[in-house]
């Protein structure tokens, strides 16, 4: 019997460490558009992994101070794995909620770019760029960015569209020069329009500075060192996608033309060490983003 009172204390202990441990690194985790929520949810957040804490060390106090029988060895450990389930639920049931929510958001940006033939899918193409470029950046980096900002950054990047005259973003040529004063406040618009959603926050420099250049000729002269990274990768995927898809005014040029591009612009408009890493992304990958109804 004593063995057995054991082997439960033992199992529940480990058990509310690994809780503590993955609910820690939920905290660390949920800091992206979708679970950042208010200062009074994060004071909830901390409270819960205080109490937490609090119940593991009450735990190892019961269990070897206040010498428990049978019946509370076994009351400790269900009261463990109440809390493994509950903890387990929650984690899927936000993951259930981002992923909904990223398919929601990409049926409105498709409505926003079917306003502009020269658009049509291109914000799905930069969404799909993006991630799979995060997917070949190194671990340093990726440390650094949160994926789930940088998918809706990337997606949203053009919203500000919805403000620019369909005269201008349906023109079938090259924009004059008064028309291109009105089409570089497209990122300024798009961050107003997401201005309202405060776990935006963030991410607003990274669709704001999306068109700058690294020698600062950039839509905004943003100095290339003070651009944000997120932003820079989304630009080498905007490029990309740019120079891929079809436009009124000219036709699609080829993945291998898009890829000496790149390199030609490296170090004067897009980042050449973030470049260095894209072209490690293999041909077909890259080839697979192209939504569906732009793939000719």
């Amino acid at each position: 019997m004593g063995l057995l009172i054991t082997i439960f204390i033992v199992l529940g202990s480990i058990l509310m460490v690994v809780n503590i441990v993955r609910y820690f690194w939920f905290l660390k985790n949920t800091s992206d558009v979708l679970s950042t929520g208010s200062r009074r949810d994060r004071i909830w957040k901390a409270i819960a992994g205080v109490l937490l804490v609090f119940f593991l060390l009450g735990y190892l106090f019961c269990a070897f101070v206040g010498e428990p029988d049978l019946i509370m060895s076994m009351i400790l450990l269900g009261g463990s794995i109440f809390v493994s389930i509950v903890l387990t639920l929650m984690f899927n049931l936000l993951d259930t909620a981002k992923s909904r929510s990223i398919d929601i958001a990409e049926v409105l940006v498709g409505v926003i770019d079917a306003r502009d033939p020269n658009l049509n899918g291109h914000s799905r193409h930069v969404q799909r760029l993006t991630m799979l470029f995060y997917e070949y950046l190194p671990a340093s980096i990726k440390h650094s960015i949160n994926p789930v900002s940088l998918e809706y950054a990337a997606l949203m990047h053009d919203v500000g569209k919805l403000g620019v005259p369909e005269s201008i973003l349906n023109k079938p040529a090259k924009l004059d020069a008064d028309e291109w004063v009105i089409m570089k406040q497209h990122p300024r618009v798009g961050v107003k329009i997401l201005e309202p959603l405060q776990t935006f926050a963030h991410i607003m420099d990274w669709i704001l500075y999306h068109h700058e250049r690294i020698d600062g000729h950039g839509y905004y002269s943003q100095p290339g060192k003070q651009i944000p990274l997120p932003a820079r990768i989304i630009s080498i995927a905007d490029t990309y996608s740019a120079i891929t898809m079809r436009r009124s005014y000219k036709a699609p040029k080829t993945h291998e033309d898009a890829i000496q591009i790149i390199k030609d612009v490296a170090g004067t408009q897009l980042d050449a060490e973030l470049v260095k890493y894209f072209l490690t992304i293999p041909r077909e990958k890259l080839i697979e983003c192209i939504p569906e109804q732009v793939k000719y």
